[in-house]
């Protein structure tokens, strides 16, 4: 049994539930005899890889949808030998470069040049060229950008790129001028409530207006997280009703919990443990920025307002720091450390003030 996410993920473009006019425009791109590299941005859960997915079948057909995971074997400069999962057909390969880390230049310059040098030979794959879907590439290093936008020009002619990324500003200029930018906005609170009565509709299941508004609300217009969150609402609970708990997700509650953690106690041992459960957050594919974004959301509403105002000074120094650097838990560790030293320090102002009344 799969999941709702991906049992209903539309398969065409013109099956897509929003942006409508935009599928026209790639639909009628595909049928342009030149194809250019593209370039998906705009926030998770907003179905940047959904268009994707849906586009690669508009230019090879069905065939694009058998599916095969493979392991590339890599070897550095220093004789490091790196291996990273694929997802390939005999018309493309989806690969995300970042998971290597800092050898992300080799994955890019090798894995294109072996993809380029292999000419398209199935004559149903309607395209000369093979495509090559390179995910999260506003995680890549300067230089796995730079090595990418020379090899985007040496192979054009027999291989395409579509990238698919968060946010462009981390993305060099040399690259960006490269590819013909899509922006895929997240949809409307009204658009994920018409997507999940859909959903209920194919299931069989009545879902209230109410409670398909405040799943939508909840999920701060992240598609994916709506449709999960529905289906965890009628595992805990079917019949639907108006009022009922809408639960979060494990992640959240993970988040809470260390939350609550960093409050309760301020000293080293407690600092590790929570370093621990920052790394299995990040293990587990949990976005950075949205798990720092979580926990400044959830520690501010532990301050008065001098506090609160000294954390978010700092969250947006190292939120920034973390945007540049590419250790992300670095700066999760860092600003934690930070909050942990105001507030012990807010709590012992408290403790004196207290001992002055008595």
């Amino acid at each position: 049994m799969s999941l709702w996410v991906d049992r209903y993920r539309p398969r065409e473009l013109a099956k897509l539930d929003y942006h409508k006019p935009q599928a026209s425009q790639l639909i009628n791109l595909c049928s342009q005899g030149d194809f250019p590299h593209l370039m998906f941005y705009g926030p998770s859960g907003a179905g940047k890889k959904t268009r994707i997915i849906c586009l690669l079948r508009e230019l090879y057909g069905p065939g694009v949808e058998r599916l095969r995971n493979e392991v590339m074997n890599f070897t550095t400069p220093s004789n490091k030998k790196i291996e990273i999962m694929t997802v390939s057909s005999n018309y493309h390969i989806e690969v995300n470069p970042s998971d290597v880390g800092i050898y992300d230049r080799v994955v890019i310059t090798d894995m294109i040049k072996q993809i380029a040098q292999t000419q398209q030979i199935d004559p149903s794959g309607q395209r000369e060229f093979k495509t090559i879907v390179l995910s999260e590439v506003d995680e890549l290093t300067k230089d796995a950008q730079h090595a990418l936008r020379r090899t985007m020009e040496k192979y054009v002619a027999t291989c395409r790129l579509i990238l698919c990324v968060n946010s462009t500003s981390r993305i060099i200029p040399a690259v960006k001028s490269r590819c013909l930018g899509i922006r895929v906005s997240a949809p409307t609170e009204d658009e994920i409530v018409s997507i999940m009565n859909s959903i209920c509709k194919k299931e069989s299941l009545h879902i209230p207006p109410e409670l398909a508004a405040r799943i939508a609300q909840k999920s701060e217009r992240n598609l994916r997280r709506a449709i999960l969150t529905l289906e965890a609402c009628k595992v805990m609970q079917y019949p639907f009703t108006a009022n009922q708990e809408i639960p979060d997700m494990d992640w959240q509650t993970y988040l809470k919990e260390t939350a609550n953690m960093i409050v309760q106690e301020q000293t080293p041992q407690r600092m590790e443990v929570v370093r621990e459960r920052l790394y299995e957050l990040l293990s587990q594919g949990i976005p950075p920025d949205i798990i720092f974004k979580g926990l400044v959301q959830i520690l501010v509403k532990n301050c008065d307002m001098s506090l609160k105002t000294q954390t978010l000074s700092f969250a947006g120094l190292y939120d920034h720091r973390m945007q540049r650097g590419s250790k992300h838990i670095f700066h999760l560790e860092a600003f934690v450390a930070q909050f942990m030293a105001l507030y012990k320090k807010f709590l012992n102002q408290v403790s004196v003030m207290d001992m002055d009344d008595f």
